[in-house]
């Protein structure tokens, strides 16, 4: 054993607490116990955690085009496609509304200079109102279907043409662009309504559609439903939500959140637990007490280990649902889950620093003892010829 060790144990061995710290601290890595599928949800909300991708999501970094092989379609003399991911469904008409995230770099020096994904929010396009400098990205989208990928090569000519644009954002003269384009959706509005052009009562309706035909695809069309919960919440927007008060935000509210939970049940079952978290969080934000975003971002936090925090939002969530038979469970779950990773720190860890020292016998020294043997024959040996003699003076008495 070191003397790490011996010094270690010397200050603990009557603490198992701080033993169980220091323990806890080295086995951060450790593998953890999966736990159970999360219970049953309300008529409104879907309960299933099942889903395919999370629409929105770039599968590359971002920093450059990503590599395409797929073949390239030419869709105008100075537009041509290549897909990344299929689309479903039927392509967008002239008018459409359609919803999507992109990012842009110039070909010559690959600087991107746009990004959606970055910014959090799907950029709006009317498939024949864009501006100039979207032409060619409008032709690549009119050619897409609803959640298909697709990797654009624009000509200048259909780009930000020959003087280039030198505010925001700043692309140089004659600049052929890369746009990287997922299509989440479109609408099909006769005459092209924007959803700035659109009243309260409009864009909360065309959100609760979506969330509706979000619902009635999970099931068996999880991608396309995933689609659908992302336009809803694309119509209620930071920017539409601050206008509101009083019924209106209420009636905003009661689509919007239910398509964050949606979403978050989604990015649980497909392991992508941060951003589960994020989900929930903009829900409590708005409903401290919402039972349903306590509970997915607490699941979502034992999943990535953090127990104490995720113990807080269960014991939350039972506070506002103490019927909930799937919050019990978690909360019991996490109780076996820390006995578990307990008693497998003891197997792993346990003989780390070796058997507690015992107490070693002093060295015996001869010298030191024959003296100590002599000091004691002469206090006792007077005392005891004196005796003998007495008692041979009494006899002969």
């Amino acid at each position: 054993m070191g003397i790490v060790g011996f010094f270690f144990w010397g200050k603990v061995e009557d603490d198992v607490w701080v033993v169980q710290f220091f323990l806890d601290l080295l086995v951060s890595a450790m593998e953890e116990i999966p736990s159970q599928p999360i219970g049953k949800d309300d008529e409104d909300e879907i309960v299933m955690e099942g889903a395919a991708a999370v629409h929105g999501e770039p599968l590359q970094d971002g920093n450059c085009p990503p590599n395409v092989e797929s073949a390239v379609e030419i869709l105008q003399e100075k537009v041509t496609k290549q897909i990344i991911k299929e689309g479903h469904g039927l392509k967008p008409s002239k008018y459409a509304t359609c919803f999507l995230h992109y990012r842009a770099w110039t070909e010559s020096t690959q600087h991107k200079f746009e990004d959606t994904w970055h910014e959090q929010r799907p950029f709006e396009m009317i498939l024949g109102k864009e501006k100039n400098e979207m032409t060619g990205l409008a032709v690549g989208v009119s050619s897409m279907k609803a959640g298909e990928r697709a990797l654009l090569h624009v000509g200048w000519e259909l780009g930000y043409g020959k003087e280039g644009n030198f505010s925001f954002p700043n692309v140089p003269p004659m600049a052929d662009i890369i746009y990287e384009v997922e299509l989440i959706g479109f609408d099909e509005v006769k005459e092209g309504k924007a959803r700035g052009d659109m009243t309260v009562e409009e864009r909360i309706g065309a959100a609760d559609r979506r969330k509706m035909d979000g619902n009635s695809l999970f099931e068996e069309l999880l991608e396309e439903a995933m689609q659908q919960y992302e336009m809803a919440i694309a119509y209620l927007g930071d920017d539409f939500m601050f206008q509101l008060f009083g019924k209106y935000r209420d009636m905003a509210l009661a689509v919007k959140n239910p398509c964050h939970l949606n979403m978050a049940a989604c990015l649980i079952k497909l392991k992508r637990y941060e951003e589960a978290i994020a989900q929930c969080t903009i829900v409590l934000v708005e409903d401290e007490n919402n039972a349903k975003a306590l509970f997915r971002r607490g699941k979502a936090r034992a999943e990535l280990g953090q127990t104490d925090a995720a113990r807080e939002d269960f014991l939350k969530a039972r506070k506002h649902a103490p019927e909930d038979k799937a919050i019990l469970r978690e909360l019991r779950l996490l109780d076996e889950h820390d006995k578990a990773i307990y008693k497998k720190q003891k197997e792993i860890y346990g003989g780390i620093f070796g058997p507690p020292p015992q107490p070693k016998p002093k060295p015996t020294n001869v010298l030191m003892r024959t003296w100590q043997w002599l000091i004691f024959i002469c206090q006792w040996l007077p005392s005891l010829i004196y005796r003998l003699i007495r008692r041979e003076r009494h006899k002969a008495d």
